[in-house]
């Protein structure tokens, strides 16, 4: 069973940084996709930033240029470096991970089997 835990999660102004973390008790056994989602208050969650084992990485065009997934295989910890952050970053941010490659999952990325329960970012303006 893998177990993801997001922190970094805080209040800060507009123009502002952050710095995400997601720590996973274990790694799907298999070829894997990892992925940073977010969901603004009163929407649904979107995809973010996704990450394959390959390296191969894609980003939401509305964070494009401001955020940077990256990971770290041997701590186990996948991160989200955001800045130049705006009020409508507001959001509840998740990471996901799935044992299945992410050009499977490339239709709906929220499918993915795994979540953490999240952490709050708020950017005010």
């Amino acid at each position: 069973q893998v177990e993801l835990v997001e922190s970094g999660g805080s209040s800060v102004p507009s123009g502002g940084s952050l710095r995400l973390s997601c720590a996973a008790s274990a790694y799907p056994k298999r070829g894997y996709c990892l992925g940073w989602f977010r969901q603004p208050p009163g929407k649904e969650r979107e995809e973010v930033a996704i990450l394959d084992r390959a390296g191969a990485i894609t980003y939401a065009d509305s964070v494009k240029g401001r955020f940077t997934i990256s990971h770290d295989s041997a701590k186990k910890t996948l991160y989200l470096q955001m800045n130049s952050l705006k009020p409508e970053d507001t959001a509840i941010y998740y990471c996901a991970a799935d044992e299945l490659p992410c050009e499977i999952l490339a239709a709906d990325y929220t499918g993915m089997d795994y979540w953490g329960k999240g952490t709050q970012v708020t950017i005010s303006s």
